[in-house]
């Protein structure tokens, strides 16, 4: 049996439709594992800052214990968390300097 030319504008709809659903999807597929990439690289450099400035440990600290997830917070149970080395202190003005 021979499909009409409305069968065959509808079986060809639905396949574009079909195609651009694919496209939509492998788009937000990628978008997603580039979230998480920046997830990922934002968390290791904070814990890295964590290590050497000790503003940042008390912040990273603070993240942890306020996390509203439970699942999110058993991650962290037994974690100690990065040993913070003291941020050096800022530079104190120079009297003789100081206009």
């Amino acid at each position: 049996m021979a499909d009409t030319e409305l069968e065959r504008a509808e079986k060809r709809f639905a396949q574009a439709k079909a195609r651009l659903q694919g496209i939509r999807n492998r788009e937000a597929t990628k978008q997603r594992k580039m979230d998480t990439r920046r997830k990922v690289i934002l968390g290791g450099a904070l814990i890295d800052l964590a290590g050497r400035d000790s503003n940042a440990a008390a912040m990273l600290d603070r993240l942890v214990r306020n996390l509203p997830r439970q699942q999110d917070q058993k991650a962290f149970l037994n974690w100690a968390g990065p040993e913070s080395t003291p941020s050096p202190a800022p530079p104190e003005s120079d009297p003789d300097t100081s206009s």
